[in-house]
């Protein structure tokens, strides 16, 4: 039987869902979808979610752990804290490969636009959030540009909803230890939280393993018409980095898979995110909301994945405000502000040794880029009938980069050397002017069952790095846009014990940026992205069943000059075929449970011309919790349960399949302490 046939077969059978594991209220709530708390039911488009609970009882080591439970989602692990993103797309790589999706914390994006970075979710707090919510597909009307193929927003908790503060202690193999803190205070007006996490983990793989720190402090304070929510996030992470094995099939040799080819690499990482949400609500039916922020990020790393491993060292320093009014008038609501973001990043790249004479040791590059962003945008949603929900965006962005060259222009080799590596473009200022829709419905075919329908366009310029990074001669990076348009169809339903979400989505991608096999940035690639979402949950008494699949496939629709032979029709590398988890379970409101956990992953191809794979896998996880008493309880968790070898990402590079390790079963153990 066709393998598409056989996961979607089983994925109808054994349910599955957005990863809630206790009875929903038949109300649930959203902010990411429309920027405004609306109704899940309510929304024209895909939207996952989940919870607090969920979260804790996950109790992530890493963010993939926790996505799986996300239809059309793949966060592919690396080393450490290291990930790739995928969202309804390939896994992503190179300078724009984290520009694709806008990741956020309180609808503000983690790293300025512009100045993506591929590993940015570990600047967030996940392991404490008050929700993760999804959007799959573009939501450029919404968020601007980088809402290309997706947006993952980490809402932080509300003081005055958490009631108790806690300690907790988590141990592992390999020397983890986790130790996590909360400690609330709230009265009528104002609510205090201070929460935060301190990782250590000498790691899986031979001299590797990192530190990580995450605390976040909120003030919030509300009365009849104001609502104040002040947010102060820091994270810092030191890691030992493990690069990637090489050799086909390597994660399988019980003794080679753990060795460590890059003991040298590391990567430092700190940032900073302060925030104030003010909001005024006039007569239940208006809100006018500004929220200013400031963001810092610094980090240097070895680049191990390169022969000739340079270090770059980079930063950002950013300033910005989110204005939004809101108006509700009979059947219609009208949704209308700006966005405004002001931005100096630098980056410098430098290589210690010779290692050959067009890649030269010394500064490769050194560049400031003052970068701002002007976006107005505006929703309108009408009920047209009682049934019949119908909305439409608009949103233009206007992004001017101002680049100077701190170097000498041009190459950066000796000036006998005709084929150079680096290339350093002459201070420059470059604009993008770009224009997003999005057209919704939503027909309710009953109370409980809801048929939507969406039309969207997202858009990203391009990064700095690859308009001013070049190699290789290039001295002008004349880059467009990418543009993703998308369509998307799906049934939505949900009661007290059952909930269902199936959507079909089609997306054309145009002006995809890349570089080709000149080591030349251009931006006139095609790709098409179709595929077939599913998310159940099934909620008897104390026990649930839940999960997510996904059927897709992502195609070169152009001859990309990514390889010397036509790949126009092939499939795009690292982008599985199928892929998805299902949740067997037990859980009481006394915070007792037991969950068994099946997770898949398909096959897929490894390179642009598809001549070689990885053929994927499946692994199981095991997790449960008691509670002692009324203050303590302990939980535990064991991964990769059936000890499988496999690959948490396959490569294929420099003429040899190269892998990150998955780590053979492990034991982790918590107890925690509330008062």
């Amino acid at each position: 039987m066709n393998p598409n046939v056989c996961f979607l077969t089983l994925m109808l059978v054994s349910t599955a869902v957005l990863g809630q594991t206790s009875p929903q209220p038949i109300e649930q709530i959203t902010v990411t979808a429309t920027r405004t708390s609306q109704s899940i039911l309510d929304v024209a488009g895909n939207i996952s979610s989940l919870d607090d609970k969920s979260l804790r009882q996950i109790e992530q080591q890493h963010i993939n752990q926790t996505l799986v439970r996300i239809p059309g989602a793949w966060v592919s692990r690396g080393n450490g804290q290291e990930h790739l993103t995928a969202i309804r797309s390939p896994v992503l790589t190179g300078a724009g490969g984290c520009g694709a999706f806008f990741l956020a914390q309180d609808g503000i994006s983690l790293r300025a636009p512009g100045f993506c970075n591929i590993n940015q979710l570990f600047d967030a707090n996940t392991e404490q959030a008050a929700s993760l919510e999804v959007l799959r597909g573009p939501a450029s009307t919404i968020y601007g540009s980088n809402a290309v193929h997706g947006v993952i927003n980490v809402l932080t908790p509300n003081p005055f909803e958490t009631d108790r503060s806690s300690l907790s202690l988590a141990i592992g193999p390999h020397d983890y230890t986790r130790g996590t803190f909360s400690v609330s205070k709230a009265g009528e007006q104002h609510g205090f939280l201070l929460y935060g996490n301190l990782t250590t983990d000498a790691g899986y793989l031979d001299n590797s393993g990192f530190d990580q720190q995450k605390v976040n402090l909120i003030h919030q304070y509300q009365d009849a018409n104001w609502q104040v929510k002040n947010v102060i996030a820091v994270t810092n992470l030191n890691q030992e980095t493990a690069g990637f094995i090489s050799g086909f099939e390597m994660y399988k040799d019980a003794i080679l898979k753990k060795q460590n080819p890059n003991p040298e690499a590391f990567r430092d990482s700190q940032s900073m995110r302060a925030y104030s949400q003010v909001s005024y609500v006039a007569n239940h039916t208006s809100r006018f909301t500004v929220t200013p922020y400031i963001r810092w990020t610094d980090m240097q790393f070895l680049q191990h994945y390169l022969p000739w491993q340079p270090l770059e060292e980079n930063s950002q320093s950013s300033a910005g405000v989110q204005v939004q009014f809101q108006k509700d008038s009979g059947d219609l609501r009208w949704l209308s502000g700006v966005d405004i973001d002001y931005t100096q990043g630098q980056l410098t790249e430098t290589q210690e040794q010779d290692f050959s004479p067009s890649l030269p040791a010394g500064f490769h590059y050194d560049y400031q880029v003052n970068a701002s962003v002007y976006s107005p945008f505006a929703q309108l949603q009408w009920r047209a009938t009682q049934h019949l929900l119908l909305s439409a965006g608009l949103r233009y962005e206007h992004t001017q980069y101002d680049y100077d060259n701190r170097l000498s222009t041009g190459s950066a080799c000796a000036q006998d050397v005709d084929n150079c590596r680096f290339t350093r473009p002459e201070d420059q200022v470059i604009e993008y002017d770009e224009w997003s829709y999005q057209l919704n419905a939503n027909y309710a075919l009953n109370k409980d069952n809801r048929l939507y329908a969406q039309y969207s366009i997202g858009y990203r310029a391009p990064q700095a790095t690859e308009l001013f990074r070049l190699q290789a001669g290039q001295t002008v990076a004349d880059l467009e846009a990418e543009n993703l348009d998308a369509f998307e169809l799906g049934v939505r339903g949900q009661d007290q014990a059952f909930f269902y979400d199936l959507t079909l989505f089609a997306m054309e991608k145009d002006n995809f940026i890349f570089q080709d096999t000149n080591k030349q940035n251009v931006s006139n690639g095609e790709t098409s992205h179709r595929g077939i979402e599913l998310a159940l949950r099934y909620q008897w008494q104390q026990f649930y069943l839940s999960g997510n699949g996904t059927i897709a496939k992502h195609k070169y629709d152009s001859n990309l000059t990514l390889s010397r032979t036509n790949i126009k029709g092939n499939e795009i590398d690292t982008a599985p075929k199928h892929m998805g988890s299902v949740q067997l379970g037990w859980r009481v409101d006394s915070g007792e449970f037991i969950e068994l956990e099946w997770v898949h992953q398909g096959n897929y191809f490894l390179n642009p011309e598809n001549t070689a794979e990885y053929s994927g896998h499946n692994l199981l996880n095991l997790r449960a919790g008691w509670q002692i008493n009324n203050q303590l309880n302990i939980s535990a968790r064991i991964t990769n349960l059936s000890n499988e070898d496999y690959a948490e990402r396959a490569d294929f590079g420099f003429g040899s399949y190269r892998y990150f390790v998955g780590e053979a079963r492990a034991i982790y153990a918590t107890i925690q302490y509330d008062f």
